[in-house]
């Protein structure tokens, strides 16, 4: 006779059904108080990863997220690399937390782990822990970062009924997990160039619609290689040359020295303030941010009316998509006939061809940045055929998206 199961315990069931039988993915289930239900986990690790989930914060964490009203999935970091996500079912007795990993993203060494594990054997429960894991490190779930995020969607998607993407998803871990995105041997030097110079030049442009390309561009570049012993120390090494960079950046783009670099250094000090991984992907994302919007708010004409640059704003957030006029002119509260005659006495340029050069302009960027074929840009920024993107394409710049990424990506000599 098959055991009675919990509500829970069939969720979990049902969730670990999704997943293939290959992978080592485990998913948690605890109350909102903290208290563990139930594991899709078997023995041994179950009592390992459970008590690694403890020492390293996570209660803590999971509690923080109960409260926190966020409705997306959150990334949960640790001080030793290992990751966590977790996300919440609301059911009608209650809320349930389902926690999905742990993972790390690249395999970590035993003098890597002995040297971060350091700080926990100052207790005999701390150092019987670190011990274990340890002994333990072969057995460790390892999965890259862009399969982790797509199982956790994939549960999220189903425990809400929500269809969000990964592209959505962890606002600031893109950046984070680009640093194990990659073995220093399998890196592409040149493509990672290309989307670091892609970025950068998003900040120099003050361009606000940037998360799409920017998560592409963290899948890209694996962050600077640096190679250590301690996965705290790297990450917070990369973030603060990350940091230099956009700063820079973000000074050709014409913010002021003298905002510029006092606000570089305050994110400087909390990213070595900062013991955690998660809090410094989310760090370093905040920091992309701000510099800019900061240089977004530079750029936009004195001269133009509330309405217009309103109108110019909606269009750099919606290069992915078909933009009518109709929907421009009932964001203003004008008339198209109004809003048209408006927008091109204030720019000079007339409002469809502000369309048309904005995705351009995203166009060369994507050509300049990805291996995405001609066809796939154009049906990303919403054109209607394949012709019409090359015709435009070639009208504004001079060339056919083919050339003008021949042109770009010419070998470059010492």
């Amino acid at each position: 006779m098959e055991e009675q199961m919990t509500p829970s315990e069939q969720n979990l069931r049902l969730l670990s059904a999704s997943i293939p039988a290959n992978e080592r993915f485990f998913i948690w289930c605890y109350d909102t108080d903290g208290k563990f239900i139930a594991t899709s986990c078997p023995e041994p690790e179950r009592m390992l990863l459970q008590k690694s989930f403890q020492m390293l914060g996570g209660i803590e964490k999971l509690l923080a997220y109960a409260v926190s009203g966020e409705k997306r999935p959150q990334l949960i970091g640790s001080a030793i690399g290992l990751q966590w996500a977790v996300t919440m079912e609301v059911e009608r007795n209650g809320r349930l937390l389902f926690v999905m990993g742990p993972v790390f993203y690249s395999s970590p060494t035993v003098d890597g782990l002995q040297s971060v594990l350091r700080p926990y054997r100052d207790t005999v429960e701390g150092a019987a822990w670190a011990g274990q894991m340890i002994d333990r490190i072969g057995v460790m779930p390892i999965m890259p970062y862009a399969i982790f995020t797509r199982y956790v969607t994939m549960i999220h998607n189903v425990l809400t009924g929500d269809q969000l993407d990964v592209s959505v998803l962890f606002a600031g871990a893109g950046y984070e997990a680009s640093l194990h995105a990659a073995r220093p041997e399998d890196r592409d030097r040149n493509k990672i160039y290309l989307a670091e110079r892609a970025m950068l030049k998003m900040v120099r442009n003050g361009d606000i619609n940037y998360q799409s390309a920017l998560n592409l561009s963290s899948t890209l570049s694996p962050g600077v290689p640096v190679q250590g012993r301690d996965p705290l120390q790297q990450t917070r090494i990369s973030i603060i040359v990350f940091t230099s960079l956009v700063c820079r950046a973000a000074i050709e783009g014409g913010l002021s020295p003298e905002v510029a670099y006092p606000l570089g250094d305050s994110y400087i000090e909390a990213t070595l303030n900062s013991n955690d991984t998660g809090e410094l992907s989310a760090l370093s994302m905040t920091m992309y941010h701000d510099f800019i919007y900061r240089v977004h708010r530079l750029h936009a004409n004195p001269r133009y009316s509330l309405a217009v640059q309103k109108c110019c704003d909606y269009i750099e957030l919606s290069l992915d998509r078909k933009i009518r006029i109709a929907d421009l002119a009932a964001l203003t509260g004008y008339t198209e006939y109004y809003l048209t005659e408006k927008f091109k006495k204030e720019t000079g340029v007339p409002l469809f061809l502000y369309i048309r050069y904005a995705k351009i302009e995203r166009a060369k960027t994507l050509l300049e940045s990805t291996e995405y074929s001609v066809k796939d840009i154009s049906e990303m920024l919403a054109f209607n055929t394949q012709n019409y993107f090359i015709k435009c394409f070639h009208e504004v710049t001079g060339y056919s998206p083919a050339q003008y990424r021949r042109q770009f990506l010419k070998p470059r000599t010492r």
